[in-house]
């Protein structure tokens, strides 16, 4: 008998399409509150797609009002005992977590890519990164310290201490369905706070599949509640109009996060609000342009550009121009388009046709503006919703494509002659999120990092994410940080204690 030919792609194709079928069969399909799997009150669905292919991946119950009321009681009749829980035991917790993400990496990474559409290799990372939050704060829930010291006059002794800050509204956009899940559930945990998390409507499996590993790792009931909807108001109203709701974390745009601040206003909530971002990638002429190219790749087409992060604007010392463009063209034009269950692709499918049409209307205003195309600049024929990589240079300043956040892949490139007229240009926007500069010349770099303002920066490094490190913008990008030792304190009240001193008055 001949032994099978593993390198088949037949065999290949098959193997795929028994693991898709098998991780889509293992993923709840419910909402999620008070520790329970069940239906939708009203017994609403909707569908979630592929955006590579259109095909249907599955049917998920929509959330309603009565539905957010039930799982608000749940959080609320949970959060006192678990706030009383020691931070050992919630650090516990977390560390089964991260245990569990990185035993089902796989089926993550393949949720990931079936729902959002980005390369395998770009989701096994996310879920590296992603499940970081999950260790870093399983180490940060027992070092949440607070104070003990005498007053200046000696009257008194001062006991600051940390208290979780409540139940919380947790919601989560589509481009990175784990990470910014994880990014939010984990500090919320190791404060002591319980939550009801929102995942985006488009991407929901991942953020449900999550949440199982959660209950097996030992979350109680009604710490975290779950609620996919395709009506997003429906939910997000009667929550921030209840008064046991004591916080909102949201990603997303910045118009949706300024209609959510507004309606945060009415029981003063607290507020991490992570926005849009127009970043500007700078090169200088003294920058390693090997560095650069390798960073603007990396800034600009990971997760097919969709991201705040991503680098919007791309701003080129003009002496160094021509080279950069040069060898920029050569690295985008060898990217592989395709679905991202191919191991082989680079660049996967846009999230949604208005997604795809938003992309190729910016591309379109800045040609009729003048901009040249270098490399791409139109879509690609279904099925799916596929954008080449697109490289403009000579695009003028007042283009949309330099002023709105593109999110896709396309790298517009506009020049400049001194470094005021680089700071001016990186400035330019109302966003203040992630910015990237090149140059040898370190002092020059931390100059630039005082003068622009974004909240992150990366010096010669186009990927600067770690759950160790502070993630937020300023200006309309956000307020708030998370990630790093500021992000537990996001979830947290500070409460002092005045104390009779031991010696009597002073």
């Amino acid at each position: 008998m001949t032994s099978p030919d593993l390198t088949s792609p037949d065999l290949q194709a098959h193997d795929l399409t028994s693991r898709v079928q098998a991780t889509l069969a293992a993923t709840p399909t419910q909402l999620f509150i008070d520790g329970r799997w069940r239906e939708a009150d009203s017994g609403s669905h909707f569908t979630v797609e592929n955006p590579a292919t259109g095909d249907v991946l599955a049917t998920v119950a929509s959330a309603g009002s009565v539905d957010a009321a039930a799982a608000m009681d749940a959080a609320a009749t949970a959060q006192e005992a678990w706030g009383r829980t020691s931070s050992r035991s919630r650090a516990e917790i977390l560390r089964r977590g991260f245990d569990l993400v990185q035993e089902r990496a796989e089926d993550l990474a393949l949720l990931m890519t079936l729902e959002m559409g980005k390369p395998l290799a770009q989701s096994r990372g996310e879920v590296g990164y992603g499940g970081e939050f999950l260790r870093w704060f399983s180490e940060e829930a027992v070092r949440d310290y607070g104070r003990y010291a005498d007053t200046p006059e000696g009257n008194l002794r001062m006991l600051v201490t940390r208290k979780p800050v409540g139940p919380c509204l947790l919601i989560t956009p589509w481009n990175f369905p784990l990470a910014m899940a994880t990014r939010k559930v984990a500090p919320a945990i190791a404060a002591g706070c319980t939550m009801i998390l929102k995942p985006a409507g488009l991407t929901p499996l991942t953020a449900l599949y999550f949440t199982q590993l959660m209950t097996e790792a030992g979350l109680p009931a009604g710490v975290l509640n779950v609620l996919p909807t395709d009506s997003p108001a429906e939910i997000s109203e009667p929550l921030l109009a209840d008064s046991r709701l004591r916080k909102i974390s949201f990603t997303g745009s910045t118009a949706v996060g300024k209609h959510l601040m507004r309606q945060a206003t009415e029981n003063v909530l607290r507020t991490s609000m992570e926005l849009g971002g127009n970043g500007p990638l700078l090169v200088f002429e003294d920058a390693d342009l090997d560095k650069a190219v390798a960073g603007a790749m990396a800034a600009k087409m990971r997760n097919m550009g969709e991201a705040c992060t991503a680098a919007n604007r791309l701003l080129v010392h003009e002496s160094v121009a021509e080279e950069f463009i040069a060898r920029l063209a050569e690295k985008m034009s060898a990217l592989k388009v395709g679905p991202g269950l191919e191991e082989t692709s680079d660049v996967g499918p846009l999230i949604d046709a208005k997604a795809c049409a938003s992309v190729e209307g910016l591309v379109v205003e800045a040609v009729e503006r003048g901009a040249k195309v270098v490399v791409g600049g139109h879509r690609i024929e279904g099925p799916g919703h596929f954008y080449a990589p697109t490289l403009l240079r000579d695009v003028p300043a007042e283009a949309r494509v330099m002023r709105e956040e593109i999110f896709g892949p396309v790298a517009p490139v506009m020049t400049f002659s001194t470094e005021d007229e680089a700071v001016e240009l990186a400035n330019a926007t109302e966003y203040g999120l992630a910015s990237y500069v090149f140059t040898e010349n370190i002092s020059r770099g931390l100059r630039i990092g005082d003068r622009i303002d974004f909240g992150l920066l990366g010096l010669n490094v186009g990927v600067i994410s770690n759950a160790a490190a502070p993630f937020g913008g300023v200006k309309q990008s956000g307020l708030g940080r998370e990630g790093g030792a500021e992000g537990i304190s996001e979830y947290t009240s500070t409460q002092y204690i005045g104390v009779e001193s031991p010696w009597g008055p002073a």
